[in-house]
């Protein structure tokens, strides 16, 4: 799945969301080709036309576009008669018979990366309820594509770490080794986090590759004799970072008495007495780098 397809699953959720938390009838939104300065509205819930579909909006143009331009909520009244904004798409908006309507900004690291809508066909005001809902919305979607985004270079980084470690033993020990780690410990804490199966897996994947090749060989240690479940890898890569008890629950989304459960059935899996044996014999049998 590519991060676009991703990113637009991101906005349909979340125009499902806004109009059942505020009952307009129509929601549509998209992304931002950030080469082109313009927007285009890919997702629609409740439309009765398809008008609105594939329309390219360009920054500072009617309301979406304002929206864009200056990275915050706007709203009409009613979009036709409205002097807020430009009117090069009202045929469009015509076309599907919406008057009030408001645009809602997705906005990551101060870079707007999409465009939330949500409309009503007749004129009135729409609330404050309706537009913090909105705005709540956006919130969802931009914490999703933060995770994304962190996810996808943590990617980039496992998969250089082992080839600059490859082949040489006193990188483990080194700063460019630890980097690896800390990388493998911030994939683990993310992939619970991410909705999209694809995604997930290929986190998963590239910790995988971070642990290649550092565990004993086939038939000896004690992985052989019990496997670790994912979540007593996750946690192990938690503690092996420093992390408590507490501070690994909050990463993991789990509670702290969790974490401890899925620390001792490590532990006697090891067979260490400690945490600290436990990710020394974590990483001598490769379930950690």
């Amino acid at each position: 799945m590519t991060a676009e397809v991703s990113q637009s699953a991101e906005i349909r959720s979340a125009l499902v969301r806004l109009r059942r938390t505020t009952g307009l009838p129509v929601a549509f939104g998209g992304l931002v080709e950030s080469r082109l300065r313009q927007m285009r509205i890919s997702e629609l819930n409740g439309t009765a036309t398809p008008a609105l579909s594939a329309l390219a909006v360009t920054s500072g143009n009617g309301l979406g576009g304002r929206a864009v331009a200056l990275g915050r909520p706007c709203a009409v009244t009613d979009y036709s008669c409205s002097r807020q904004i430009s009117h090069e798409y009202d045929t469009a908006v015509a076309a599907e018979g919406l008057r009030s309507v408001l645009a809602v900004p997705v906005v990551v690291r101060r870079r707007v990366r999409g465009v939330l809508y949500g409309a009503l066909r007749d004129a009135r005001p729409l609330g404050d309820r309706m537009l913090g809902a909105a705005v709540d919305a956006a919130r969802d979607v931009e914490q999703a594509l933060v995770v994304a985004d962190e996810a996808r270079d943590l990617v980039i980084a496992a998969r250089a770490g082992p080839g600059r470690a490859a082949g040489q033993d006193s990188a483990r020990d080194s700063a460019a080794w630890e980097q690896v780690r800390e990388a493998h410990a911030a994939l683990r804490a993310l992939a619970p986090r991410i909705a999209d199966p694809a995604l997930r897996t290929e986190l998963l994947d590239a910790c995988g590759l971070l642990t290649a090749g550092t565990g004993p060989a086939a038939g000896t240690g004690p992985a052989e004799a019990a496997g670790p479940a994912p979540r007593e890898v996750d946690v192990l890569a938690c503690v092996a970072a420093g992390a408590t008890n507490a501070v690994a629950a909050e990463r993991l989304g789990v509670t702290a008495e969790t974490v401890k459960g899925y620390l001792r059935s490590a532990m006697r899996k090891l067979g260490a007495r400690t945490r600290g044996e436990a990710v020394v014999a974590a990483r001598r049998a490769g379930w950690l780098p």
